[in-house]
């Protein structure tokens, strides 16, 4: 079983829809019982870094995230939940992220114009589990004002003034800061990808 992790203010009906065209078999779960029972855990993100790691420290499941992870279970963060893997973010700089990888989420120059909001192409820089079977440099959707410098665990970057991690891939963890959810074709792709590997 598939856990959509709903902390309570995820874009979840986009991401069950996702999920509904792949054919996967999923639950969306409040709770640690649900994620210990989950083969594969998905933490969909739209917000701030403060509110979903206070929301995960209310529900009590901050440890349980780490301990399923670090179990080898395969993991899934879309947007906010790619950032919520860090040490920390700009964003929210007294919280707490889960630390599974060291560094800060940065903000955009104070004089982009943020949020970074619609298409933008993704560059590979190393072979991708979620980007098997899917074209070179493929457009995706993407909106937030926090980034994800490029880390040695990015599999492919985006870039916004800035180059960051778009797709972060190490072992079982994956991550992702667009929304494949509303990215079309190709966002079905990556995400039946991760539903099947």
């Amino acid at each position: 079983m598939i856990a959509i992790f709903d902390y309570g203010a995820g874009n979840l009906r986009s991401v069950q829809n996702t999920l509904d065209e792949t054919g996967a078999t999923y639950e969306l779960v409040r709770e640690a019982d649900g994620l210990r029972r989950a083969s594969k855990i998905i933490l969909p993100g739209v917000g701030h870094f403060g509110q979903i790691m206070r929301a995960l420290d209310a529900l009590g499941v901050r440890d349980v995230f780490k301990e399923r992870i670090k179990a080898g279970v395969p993991f899934l963060g879309i947007c906010l939940g790619l950032q919520a893997l860090f040490e920390r973010s700009e964003e929210a700089p007294d919280e707490k992220g889960l630390a599974i990888f060291p560094g800060s989420v940065a903000r955009f120059p104070q004089d982009a114009r943020v949020p970074h909001m619609g298409w933008n192409t993704l560059h590979r820089v190393k072979p991708s589990r979620l980007l098997k079977d899917i074209e070179e440099h493929p457009y995706v959707y993407f909106a937030h004002s926090y980034y994800v410098p490029v880390t040695p665990q990015a599999a492919a970057t985006c870039t916004y003034l800035n180059p960051y991690t778009a797709v972060l891939e190490q072992d079982n963890v994956c991550g992702v800061q667009f929304h494949p959810e509303k990215s079309g074709p190709v966002g079905l792709k990556i995400v039946e990808n991760f539903c099947r590997e």
